[in-house]
């Protein structure tokens, strides 16, 4: 496996910027490229999209406010164009729900019986869903 980071900045406590704050960890596995876009509080550029690359999934911080609001998020979403995407960073189902909805008109949504998945190359949908796995 290996394992990249693509910095980005963070919100500090205090409303500003803390440069480089925040890692997007990218995964490169079985043929695989996984992205944890951390706690990421802005869209992403053309650099990091370059130096994120091509991303199979991504694992994506839902919260709003926490994090990237919903509409900016679903931007970022957009500019990966990954082939599976599962929340994260959701703090309770009615925000996991809003981010839903929003998703909904963009992409499938799967509702996950079981807290996990097994990924492969082979198994990747052909087109790209949004999958929630049961939690909080």
């Amino acid at each position: 496996m290996r394992i990249r980071n693509v910095v980005t900045n963070i919100r500090d406590w205090g409303g500003g910027t803390e440069r480089d704050g925040n890692s997007i960890f990218v995964f490169q596995t079985a043929g695989l490229c996984i992205a944890h876009l951390g706690h990421l509080h802005h869209t992403l550029t053309p650099e990091h999209l370059k130096q994120i690359g091509r991303i199979d999934v991504v694992l994506v911080p839902v919260d709003g406010s926490y994090t990237l609001d919903t509409e900016g998020m679903v931007e970022v979403l957009k500019a990966l164009n990954a082939l599976l995407m599962v929340p994260m960073h959701y703090f309770g189902q009615a925000t996991l729900r809003r981010f839903v909805d929003r998703v909904r008109r963009e992409w499938p949504v799967v509702l996950h019986d079981t807290a996990s998945i097994v990924v492969s190359r082979a198994s990747l949908p052909q087109a790209p869903r949004f999958v929630v796995l049961p939690g909080p």
